[in-house]
Formats: structure tokens, C-alpha cells, sequence
């Protein structure tokens, strides 16, 4: 019998089965090459690219700076992808698999493979640390295995070669050396992530250097928002008749009929007093902070903020920080050091658990302010909260960056309803934040 042009000789695989191992292939050798050379192949990058999008991934699974809990909550149809990829599928070993899903798997395996070994040379940060533990806690669940209990033997031997590249904890635990650091925002970074590992000298050291940092971002952010007003003025107060209230400009103006050409003189029968009595109402801010990995900058800044307008008068902050749980740091919002002390950097991100905090410490909604700091990937529900807010009379503020570069990644589906609700999200520089909360007190 004479085969069809079509049909494929016998034992030859199926043209879709040669297919998707050619894109297995791909994704295997750019792994590869990753592993062992962390600069990129532009060929591989690209080809592999092609294979992940034409797999109806996103192709920020290629990217091993991404941690894989980042890469799930952003694109959640991938909550449950990971789990298992590892282990025998039904199928898999007789080739009856269907092609596409093959190299589906390939692509989810080449990313926890190269996130977990891909870890490269040099010193360790540790939010580099605390990224690699999630993702090896991923690749263990990947393998079958549960979220608790030892890491694998090999896995094992990686963190603690990892830990051992943290060069940091040497300098903390010399008072000397630790005085030469210069604080700086991913200085404390790293301080903040790795301060219940340290101790006595370390611990110290590490505090101090904390304080020193709070100080000066302090001392910058207090100056912008010095001329801050503490309220609106009450014109049902009269004004007090007292030289320094003296409104010149307009009691020159009341009584220019009694101007006199013949004594070239301004006759003033009546005075003109400004009005300078505040409402006694105290506005108040409740700041709600995500304190995931990605939102360190804000963490900080903001702490620092809410402590300042804190410190104002007649004005009454709250400070709700969160990740996947919610922790109500108000009695410490005059202490940013306090704070930032009793936060726990990383996680995922639940807002909906820092709403049901929020909300009962809204009293008198048009005298409340709702800044919520975030990148907003997070669950959707919480928009339907956002609404009710804003629609209660509370001015929202929802802001996705507030760093010194401006630069944020915001979920485009809330910042695209966030607009649509007349509050759109506020990124940039922290400034804007400032000025954002004194319009507010003015």
C-alpha cells in the first residue's frame, strides 16, 4: 500500500509530536544555557519566547528574576500549575500525552529549575535569599512534596552555600565595619528581611543603622511637609481684633471714599480683620501599606509619612500594614523605627484582610483620607470595597508607587477601574503623595 504524502513513516513520530519536541528542545537547551552562563542567547531567547507565548503562557515565565509566587499572583489562572509538574503524569511515559501540553510542562519545569539552580556567583542579598526559598518551597511542591519538612539534600546544600555568600551578618557582627556602612534603601532592605536571624553585636549593629536611615529620610520628608495646614478656616468664628490679623490691603480698599485730595490723606473709619480660627475637627489618614517583597520602598517611606502627619496638629493617622494578613500598627505610628521593626517583608497579598481593618476606623467619612499603597495585584473583590468607600464620601487615594524612581508595576485591571471610579492610582516620586495628603488638611 502506497502511504499518503501526509502520513508519516512507519515508527516516524506524528508531525505534532516533532513538533513540540523541537520546542521541548528549545526550552531545555536555553535552560541549559542559563544554568551554566547567565548572559542571554539572543537566538534561544527569542525562540523560546515564541514557544511559551504560542503555549498560552505569559512570557514573564521567562524571566528568572520573577519569582514564581510573583509570577502566580499576577497571572492566577498559574495558581495550581507548579504543583506536581515534576512527578509522573498519566500518559507521559507511553507517549500518549497530548504535544502541546508536553511542552506546556517543559516551560513550567525550565522555569523552577532555573530560578532554584540558577543562583549564579557573588554576594547574596537577602531578598535574593527569601526569593530563592520560595521558589525552592515551589519546586518541592513540584515534586510531589508537601509546603513543610526539609528541603532535599541537594536543595539543602544550596541554601546554606547561599547563606554563606551573605556577606552582611560578617560586617554587622564587627562594630567597626558595621560603621562605615552607609544606610541606603536596599542596604535596609536586607536588614529588614534578615533581622530575626541576627543577634547580640549583629542585631545592634543592624538596628542602628535602621534608625540612622529613618532619621535622615525623616528629616527631608519633614521639611516637605512643613507648611502642611492643620485644617480649613472657620468663618463662624469672628476675627480677632488683634495688629497682626490686620487685613491692610483690604481696609485700605473699604475706605477709599474717604480718600482727601485737599490733605492728601486715606481717612480710615472701620478696620479689616482676617479670619484665622481652625475647625477643631481632627482630619483623619488611615495609611494601609502591602508589605510584599515588591513593595519595599513603600513600606519604609510611607512609615516614615504616616509618623510626620502624625505629629501634626488636629490630625489622627492609623496604620495598617499587610501581606497575606493584616497587622494594625497604629500604636507605633509615631516610632517608624518601631514599625518597620515589627513588620515581616514577603508573603503574597491579600488586601480584602486590611480592608476589614480599615474600614471600622472610618468615622466621619468626608473628614477621612484612605491612602492605599499597593501594586495592586491582588484579589479583585477588594474593588468592590474601593468603590463602596470612595462612594461613602472617604477620599481614596490609591497609590502604586512611592519610591525615587517612580517606577511600578501596577495591575492594569485595577488601575484601569481605579480610573474609571475618578481615583486614579499615584506613582511617581513620594512627593506627590505629600502633596496629595496637605491639599487634603488644607
Amino acid at each position: 500500500m502506497t502511504p499518503t504524502p501526509d502520513a508519516a513513516p512507519p515508527g516516524a513520530p506524528a508531525p505534532g509530536d516533532a513538533a513540540a519536541a523541537n520546542r521541548r528542545q528549545v526550552l531545555y537547551w536555553r535552560l541549559l544555557a542559563r544554568l551554566f552562563d547567565r548572559d542571554e542567547q539572543p537566538a534561544l531567547e527569542s525562540a523560546s519566547v515564541a514557544v511559551v507565548e504560542d503555549a498560552g503562557l505569559p512570557a514573564a515565565l521567562l524571566d528568572p528574576s520573577i519569582t514564581v509566587d510573583t509570577l502566580v499572583q499576577r497571572f492566577p489562572e498559574l495558581s495550581d500549575a507548579f504543583d506536581g509538574v515534576l512527578t509522573p503524569h498519566d500518559g507521559a511515559d507511553d507517549g500518549a500525552e497530548d504535544p502541546a501540553e508536553r511542552v506546556r510542562r517543559a516551560a513550567l519545569v525550565s522555569k523552577l529549575l532555573l530560578n532554584v539552580f540558577g543562583t549564579g556567583t557573588g554576594d547574596v542579598t537577602a531578598g535574593q535569599l527569601a526569593d530563592w526559598q520560595s521558589d525552592a518551597a515551589r519546586l518541592r511542591r513540584g515534586m510531589g512534596g508537601g509546603d513543610n519538612g526539609d528541603l532535599p539534600g541537594m536543595l539543602g546544600e544550596l541554601e546554606g552555600e547561599l547563606v554563606s555568600r551573605m556577606r552582611l551578618r560578617e560586617v554587622l557582627a564587627d562594630s567597626r565595619l558595621a560603621a562605615r556602612l552607609s544606610p541606603s534603601m536596599s542596604l535596609i532592605e536586607q536588614l529588614l528581611r534578615d533581622k530575626h536571624n541576627l543577634s547580640g553585636t549583629a542585631l545592634a549593629n543592624a538596628k542602628a543603622l535602621i534608625r540612622r536611615y529613618v532619621t535622615e529620610v525623616a528629616e527631608v520628608l519633614r521639611t516637605q511637609v512643613a507648611k502642611a495646614s492643620a485644617g480649613t478656616i472657620d468663618r463662624s468664628v469672628p476675627p480677632k481684633r488683634v495688629f497682626r490679623n490686620l487685613d491692610l490691603d483690604r481696609t485700605i480698599w473699604k475706605n477709599l471714599t474717604n480718600w482727601s485730595p485737599e490733605d492728601e490723606r486715606l481717612y480710615v473709619d472701620r478696620l479689616f480683620y482676617r479670619r484665622t480660627a481652625k475647625r477643631v475637627t481632627p482630619a483623619r489618614i488611615i495609611v494601609v501599606v502591602d508589605q510584599s517583597g515588591s513593595m519595599v520602598d513603600a513600606m519604609v517611606n510611607c512609615t516614615i509619612l504616616a509618623s510626620i502627619f502624625a505629629g501634626l496638629p488636629q490630625t489622627d493617622v492609623h496604620l495598617v500594614a499587610y501581606d497575606t494578613r493584616a497587622l494594625d500598627l497604629t500604636p507605633w505610628v509615631h516610632d517608624p523605627f518601631e514599625v518597620l521593626l515589627r513588620t515581616r517583608l514577603g508573603g503574597g497579598t491579600n488586601g480584602t484582610v486590611a480592608m476589614q481593618l480599615a474600614r471600622p476606623k472610618i468615622a466621619d467619612p468626608r473628614n477621612t483620607v484612605l491612602v492605599w499603597i499597593s501594586d495592586f495585584y491582588d484579589n479583585r473583590i477588594l474593588m468592590d470595597d474601593f468603590t463602596s468607600v470612595h462612594r461613602s464620601g472617604v477620599k481614596l487615594i490609591p497609590v502604586g508607587s512611592v519610591n525615587s524612581s517612580g517606577n511600578a508595576s501596577v495591575d492594569p485591571w485595577f488601575r484601569e477601574r481605579l480610573k474609571a471610579l475618578g481615583t486614579p492610582v499615584l506613582s511617581g516620586h513620594i512627593s506627590k503623595l505629600v502633596h496629595e495628603l496637605k491639599t487634603f488638611l488644607a
